[in-house]
């Protein structure tokens, strides 16, 4: 049978007794990108009505909120895979309390037609300042004008709807037939408009003051709804709101399986969220985004060397964050391909670590990163990206066993080798320093020896010169540890080298990870050139 697609239309209402922070940490971090984790949910929206009043206030019988998301298969909403997310493998005890206080009518549609403006922008391309109005229309028809109510909308009530200014998409559902008859059948009508539009102008009334619609309007419909709404946020596939955490909000929350959870930070203001993205081959790259709580704050994405973890860039993170520079910016890193045992089953090369930078910021519905800045194989990760994909980048930062689980890892010896190398010799006297560095060495100790396998193929052969004869991303910047061997050198020739030319920081007293020696000086770099 071929695939239906339709819509999960949600209503809700939560009561007063439930904290904003709350309802918004829960929606937007963890109820709402749990299910565009699923295949056949391609998108999620929340709106907030525009038609609240004081004679119509917000309760259960008019609710304040409403969500869209977009199926490509009714069936799969009967599936297991779709069930689970409502039982207690998945459903915390932070959703149940928070379920508890909100009034929630949740239905399902089939989708009958539709029509668009030509340029149509999809609802998820659509940014904060843009926005998207939407008029929803819900009627049950008698059943003798079940055929006609149809015609009409097709052949008369769209296409004058089509006229009125502003207008971008009309979509028709009924009632889904997976549920077999048994919520009867009713259709909506989802009609979208730019945030200025006609909608009580003359277009409009004229769409529904023709003589078929008079007579449809009075006489085919048992009961009819309109409400009206404005666009209030767009969920990906990975959580990334931190505007809600605050002194006052600060609660915790960890999902069932440990891999997402969202609290307070701790090393900087505001919240922190960790949690991960799934590229489209299947590989989990886990991430910490941290930093300014405004959703349309411009973003930073660290991309790190091979064999360690994000937490490579704490130090930085703490000393950027705190300058009133730093304050400005929200910070997400990653751990790349190769850190586990699972990165895929393609070859690793600087194109797809590339792409993946590009899924994440897909994911996290952000057009444009502010800047990306990399060490070691990530260096030269950004500064493809932002050579090739220069229209997602707006500038670039480049840088020079066994597990418990039964796992084959890196292991000791190797990793003492290799960090031995990054670090500066006399460094290790400083007993702070020391203390990160054997961290570092942890991370490399803990690596997936498969995963390095692999990963480490992407640093075997690959050549961007002629690539930076031409960058679309005039603004970059080279950073360098001072005793990172030849590559100060090095470094200073391929700035030279990149389009017009770009600088070349040195930093002094540190190795292959400045950012790790000389955190504070790092942080100054860069708020330096971002400034």
């Amino acid at each position: 049978m071929a695939p239906i697609p339709g819509l999960l239309y949600v209503t809700m209402q939560p009561q007063e007794s439930l904290p904003d922070s709350q309802w918004h940490d829960w929606y937007n971090n963890e109820h709402g990108p749990l299910r565009l984790r699923l295949p056949f949910i391609t998108n999620g929206f929340r709106y907030r009505a525009t038609d609240i009043s004081a004679s119509n206030p917000a309760s259960p019988s008019h609710p304040e909120w409403m969500a869209l998301y977009d199926v490509t298969d009714m069936a799969g909403m009967n599936t297991e895979t779709y069930l689970r997310l409502r039982g207690p493998e998945v459903k915390t005890e932070r959703e149940k309390e928070t379920m508890a206080q909100i009034k929630v009518d949740r239905k399902l549609y089939d989708y009958i037609s539709g029509r668009e403006i030509d340029g149509y922008k999809k609802v998820e391309e659509v940014g904060y300042d843009e926005g998207n109005y939407v008029v929803a229309f819900t009627v049950e028809v008698n059943e003798e004008f079940d055929e006609e109510y149809n015609k009409w909308m097709e052949e008369e009530h769209l296409p004058m709807l089509a006229k009125v200014p502003g207008w971008r998409r009309s979509r028709r559902f009924v009632t889904s037939s997976i549920l077999g008859g048994k919520e009867g059948k009713e259709y909506l009508n989802i009609h979208e408009y730019a945030p200025e539009n006609g909608v009580s102008g003359e277009a409009f009334q004229a769409a529904i003051s023709t003589e078929w619609s008079k007579k449809l309007l009075a006489t085919a419909l048992k009961s009819k709804k309109v409400r009206h709404y404005d666009l209030y946020y767009t969920f990906g596939a990975a959580s990334r709101d931190i505007s809600n955490f605050s002194r006052s909000y600060s609660t915790s929350w960890r999902s069932i399986d440990g891999k997402t959870n969202t609290g307070s930070n701790t090393i900087a203001e505001g919240g922190v969220i960790e949690s991960y993205i799934t590229t489209p081959d299947g590989v989990d790259l886990a991430y910490r985004l941290e930093g300014s709580p405004d959703p349309t704050a411009p973003l930073i994405i660290l991309s790190n060397s091979i064999l360690v973890t994000y937490s490579i860039w704490t130090p930085f993170i703490q000393a950027f964050l705190a300058s009133p520079t730093g304050k400005n910016y929200r910070i997400l890193r990653y751990n790349t391909r190769g850190r586990t045992s699972n990165p895929g089953a393609q070859p690793i090369n600087i194109d797809l670590l590339a792409s993946d930078i590009i899924h994440i910021l897909d994911t996290l519905r952000v057009p444009k990163a502010a800047c990306l800045i990399g060490v070691s194989l990530g260096g030269v990760t950004v500064l493809n990206t932002a050579l090739n994909l220069d229209e997602r980048v707006a500038l670039s930062a480049a840088e020079a066993a066994k597990s418990p689980t039964g796992e084959r890892i890196v292991g000791s010896e190797l990793a003492e080798i290799t960090t031995r190398r990054w670090f500066v010799a006399a460094n290790y006297e400083n007993e702070a320093l020391k203390q990160r560095f054997e961290d570092v060495k942890r991370q490399v100790e803990e690596n997936s020896f498969e995963g390095f396998q692999k990963g480490v193929k992407a640093l075997y052969q690959y050549d961007i010169r002629e690539d930076m004869k031409k960058p679309g991303v005039d603004k970059g910047l080279f950073v360098v540890g001072g005793s990172d061997g030849v590559l100060p050198k090095t470094m200073r020739e391929m700035a030279g080298s990149y389009g017009r030319g770009v600088d070349c920081k040195v930093i002094e007293g540190a190795g292959h990870l400045p950012m790790v020696e000389k955190p504070e000086e790092f942080a100054d770099v860069v708020a330096t050139f971002l400034g």
